[in-house]
């Protein structure tokens, strides 16, 4: 992950659920394997081998991340994905306006 995505999962995870301490060991494994299309800020995600697994189950990690344009205004989120084994597996930036 380059230091931009690192730091949102960073933040993402910073919040306490079950599974967020092992979801932040993992970060020192974790590398971007593919960009969704032309979409620079979703990204598919790999967790290399030796890294904790996380209890979490598949789908979204139950974090809110909404995201604010300049005036404060609500214009997306960022969903931070986990496979049904433990690990993280994606970014995903959903916009709300165009």
């Amino acid at each position: 992950m380059n230091s931009r995505e690192r730091a949102v999962v960073e933040l993402i995870l910073a919040n306490e659920f079950p599974g967020a301490v092992e979801l932040r060991a993992q970060l020192d494994f974790v590398q971007v394997v593919a960009k969704w299309g032309t979409d620079p800020a979703s990204v598919d995600l790999s967790v290399l081998e030796g890294a904790s697994r996380s209890p979490v189950t598949a789908g979204v990690i139950p974090v809110d991340a909404t995201v604010v344009d300049e005036t404060g205004s609500l214009c997306g989120e960022i969903l931070l994905w986990a496979t049904d084994d433990g690990y993280l597996s994606a970014i995903e930036y959903a916009w709300y306006v165009d």
